[in-house]
């Protein structure tokens, strides 16, 4: 897989280019990974986002299915979604695999550190988006979702070997050591790959991580933008789950 690790504009017309620019570097990849938000920066906090809502059918996911086709790669990234509240869109993410969408809608939203998310986003149904991708089970969850364990493990449950987990992190005191941290949990103690691709500093943190799943990480960026490649494989949960079988020594 590819992990972009690149910041979105205010201007929506100009990540729809940056998808084209990302384009020309994928390679040989099945998965390409953008951030949260990558359709359209939130700008500042408590800024209106209803006019950058678009439908499933609109331009970016409509740029994100054209460029699977042409590529043979799978693309997830986020955008806003129009919602059933118009002044309160869906911070969806929009996994493109040719002409094929699946969307999840972020369900925890960002009412935190200081910043009230719900106040300009719709939350998503509690519904935790799992997709198969080239035979390999994918859970899907945005950015702050990550605090919450409950998310990653149903996922696991139904079936999830990787957790991917794109994010606008907003930067901040402790807030890259929180994030390295809970990534490697979320991997840890569901003995599953985890994949954070973050936008990049200095509005956010940056450091997109691939964690295996017995915890190591195996690719960081810094806080710059970046490019990482990764593989992931399905023998490497089967290995970690024979030597450390929490999952099935669970008692509750």
């Amino acid at each position: 897989m590819r992990l972009v690790q690149r910041a979105s504009s205010l201007e929506p017309a100009e990540n729809l280019a940056a998808l084209d620019e990302v384009a020309a570097l994928v390679g040989e990849t099945d998965l390409v990974v953008l951030p949260e938000a990558f359709a359209r920066d939130f700008g500042e906090a408590g800024s209106d986002l209803a006019p950058y809502a678009e439908p499933l059918d609109g331009a970016f996911a409509g740029r994100l299915g054209k460029l699977s086709s042409a590529t043979g790669a799978a693309w997830l990234a986020g955008m806003f979604e129009v919602a059933e509240d118009p002044a309160r869109p869906l911070n969806t993410l929009v996994l493109a695999d040719g002409e094929q969408l699946t969307a999840y809608r972020k369900i925890h939203l960002y009412d935190s550190f200081g910043y009230r998310e719900s106040e300009t986003i719709s939350p998503g149904p509690i519904a935790p988006s799992l997709v198969e991708l080239r035979g390999f089970r994918l859970g899907l969850m945005t950015c702050y979702d990550l605090r919450f364990p409950e998310l990653a493990r149903t996922l696991v449950e139904r079936g999830a070997e990787a957790l991917i987990v794109p994010a606008a992190w907003v930067a901040g005191e402790r807030k890259v050591e929180h994030w390295r941290t809970l990534l490697r949990a979320r991997a840890i103690e569901n003995t599953v790959w985890v994949v954070g691709v973050g936008q990049p500093g200095p509005r956010y943190t940056g450091h997109s991580l691939v964690v295996a799943p017995d915890g190591d990480i195996v690719a960081e960026a810094g806080d710059d933008e970046a490019v990482l490649d990764a593989v992931i494989d399905r023998a490497a949960v089967a290995d970690v789950r024979r030597t450390n079988p929490s999952l099935a020594n669970r008692r509750m």
